[in-house]
């Protein structure tokens, strides 16, 4: 699908070409897609996140696209965010919820990711203020490249998405410890700046 701006950007350039902002300010990712396409073809019921009503609130709604997605370990790293049961969430005020999606970064993870992505793309999904993706590593080391590739595609359905690496401690049931690595410091980060955006945000 067209994309009028690059998801790794995360600030655009000034017209000379010369970065005036502070070499240490970082802004979140701005949204390539910021509300579901005219046009897009549903997917197949198969491949569709169901939906629930959730109740109470939270900074932000943690879905998970596929069972062992971490939904769980991301809603542990960000204050106030909750799990929705890998599924849609649906408030019962009627307003809108603020969601990340999130996959592993395996074949499995990542096409279950896509069909959540086509689905919201479509129109089909609840109406949900979609902040993006974070794909989350599978295993320890590098991801191949062709998942790489793939993930690329998947995340570039998504408003924006984030990769983030392989966590050993969480194999030793380490919830408690918030990765110190760089990848991670950013996108809790770019969550908080999303989750505290009073910026009116396209609707549907």
């Amino acid at each position: 699908m067209n994309q009028s701006l690059n998801p790794w950007i995360t600030r655009p350039a000034t017209a000379d070409g010369a970065d005036t902002a502070a070499p240490e300010a970082h802004v979140p990712p701005a949204a390539v897609i910021s509300a579901p396409l005219r046009g897009m073809v549903e997917p197949d019921a198969a491949d569709r996140l169901a939906s629930r009503t959730v109740s109470g609130s939270a900074s932000l709604w943690i879905t998970g696209a596929h069972g062992g997605s971490g939904e769980s370990r991301t809603a542990d790293l960000i204050g106030g965010a909750r799990v929705t049961g890998h599924c849609w969430p649906v408030l019962q005020d009627g307003s809108k919820p603020r969601v990340l999606l999130v996959c592993r970064a395996d074949i499995r993870g990542l096409t279950a990711a896509q069909g959540a992505l086509t689905q919201w793309a479509s129109g089909a999904a609840p109406a949900v203020d979609l902040f993006g993706l974070a794909i989350l590593a599978d295993a320890p080391g590098k991801t191949p490249k062709a998942l790489r590739d793939f993930a690329a595609i998947v995340g570039g359905g998504a408003p924006r998405f984030w990769t983030l690496p392989w966590v050993e401690a969480w194999r030793h049931g380490d919830s408690t410890t918030t990765p110190t690595v760089r990848e991670y410091q950013r996108f809790i980060t770019d969550l908080a700046a999303l989750a505290t955006d009073t910026t009116p945000r396209t609707t549907i």
